[in-house]
């Protein structure tokens, strides 16, 4: 039971960190291009990670471990913070957080598929209630989106239901932040490659809060927040504690309306509101 708690709380301060993600994503997109913020936050991320392992001497992974490192870097580290910054081109951050409403429905399915977890009908009946919410509220707000940005941050949000799940069950064996650590030293040199060949001509033009966006997705988003998360996942469960991310939509929409004074429809907040009632559920079921 201790373990459980601790991979709750550990899972709720991870997705607390998450949910300024894409506030900071569309903020740091207004300076710098999609390509370049997806490969410079990967590379300081990468940076840090490199000197966590170094500093604290930990062993390199087995051989057998690389090929799951690989997913995690392909679902976190490229897949989803390039996807999300192509789709924050055409959707505001307040209408792409409410898609993050259906990460806890495809981390629970990868849970299954790739870290062995078998949760009860009963939690599966509160995750669908919850992702039916979020699918619905997508399609009756077509006017608030577009459908490149939609169909861009639904393939976001396979690619790290995937990072996230492989991640996890990896965390069991090497621990939270060594994971994501590992990870992004391996997509280190592709990352590094395109974040020169993508690197803006001049940063003169570029303002204060592109660079703190770019700041925050790089220490917080790609590296502390996963720490956390990879830890909470591997001791509470990947899909009883993966639910946790349906409380995200409505951390993030009140990061939208609050520090970027994008609109937030009242049908946005009810819909957090219902898709916030399932975690419950679906945590006694898990």
């Amino acid at each position: 039971m201790q373990r459980s708690a601790d991979g709750w709380g550990s899972g709720l301060l991870g997705v607390v960190i998450f949910s300024g993600s894409l506030p900071a994503t569309r903020v740091a997109v207004g300076g710098f291009s999609p390509l370049f913020l997806t490969s410079a936050r990967a590379v300081i991320a990468a940076i840090l990670g490199a000197a966590l392992l170094w500093g604290l001497r930990q062993a390199r992974p087995a051989r057998s471990d690389l090929a799951s490192l690989a997913i995690v870097a392909l679902g976190v580290v490229l897949g989803f913070p390039l996807l999300t910054a192509l789709a924050l081109q055409h959707v505001t951050s307040a209408h792409s957080i409410v898609f993050i409403g259906l990460l806890p429905l495809a981390t629970a399915l990868f849970g299954v598929l790739r870290g062995g977890e078998r949760p009860r009908p009963a939690f599966w009946l509160f995750s669908l209630l919850g992702s039916g919410a979020v699918a619905g509220f997508a399609l009756l707000q077509s006017g608030a989106g577009s459908l490149a940005g939609d169909l861009l941050m639904l393939a976001a949000i396979l690619l790290c239901g995937l990072g996230y799940a492989e991640g996890a069950a990896l965390s069991r064996r090497l621990g939270g932040w060594q994971v994501i650590s590992w990870a992004l030293v391996l997509a280190l040199p592709a990352m590094l490659v395109l974040a020169l060949a993508t690197r803006p001509a001049g940063v003169a033009g570029v303002g204060a809060p592109a660079w703190l966006g770019l700041a925050y997705v790089s220490v917080f988003s790609m590296l502390v927040g996963f720490v956390f998360w990879y830890r909470g996942l591997a001791r509470g469960g990947i899909a009883g504690v993966g639910q946790l991310q349906l409380l995200q939509p409505f951390l993030g929409l009140l990061l939208a309306g609050l520090l970027l004074g994008e609109p937030v429809a009242p049908s946005m907040v009810v819909v957090t509101g219902l898709v916030v009632l399932c975690v419950a559920g679906a945590k006694r079921f898990a």
